[in-house]
């Protein structure tokens, strides 16, 4: 997995996927860390999502290295980070400085995820970002330490879905 013995994960994918929820599931059935990158987010990129305005990379990048920075910092503990990492090249800049991720990639129809996006009353970022999320996300590479997951299932059963994975990729 890493350097170290203890996992380093990233629950990836577009918003209203259940990143957060399955990250910290997640993180509780390694009894490792969990940490949310939106929580991560400079203020000014918090602003321009809530205002219905897609974030471009000059935005993401710094936020990126933060959330590597974040993910570096807890090197003696399991680490399970919700975090978009949409395209290939965000994926890429996490694992410069953590080599060992590995991504779980949470995925479902465009119309699950609208109507998810839609019942969300609590979140900063509007629906309405939904489809530039879909239109940016890059599907994880065959070369990518990683799984893809269907959103249908129910929270515990994708965050059992992840340990089996991370099960069977170390023995």
């Amino acid at each position: 997995m890493s350097t170290t013995s203890a996992p380093r994960v990233v629950v990836m994918g577009v918003s209203a996927a259940g990143k957060s929820t399955v990250a910290r599931l997640l993180a509780g059935r390694l009894g490792g860390a969990f940490l949310d990158a939106d929580d991560l987010h400079p203020a000014a990129n918090r602003e321009k999502m809530s205002a219905g305005i897609p974030l471009n990379d000059d935005d993401r990048m710094p936020w990126l290295d933060r959330v590597a920075s974040e993910l570096t910092a807890r090197d003696a503990t399991s680490v399970v980070v919700a975090c978009s990492a949409l395209r290939r090249a965000y994926r890429d800049r996490i694992r410069a400085t953590n080599p060992g991720v590995v991504f779980v990639h949470l995925h479902g129809s465009d119309e699950l995820l609208g109507e998810r996006a839609a019942a969300r009353t609590d979140h900063f970022m509007p629906p309405s970002l939904l489809a530039s999320q879909i239109a940016t996300l890059e599907l994880l590479d065959g070369d990518e330490d990683g799984v893809t997951l269907d959103v249908a299932a129910t929270a515990d059963a994708i965050a059992r879905a992840a340990v089996e994975w991370l099960n069977t990729r170390s023995s």
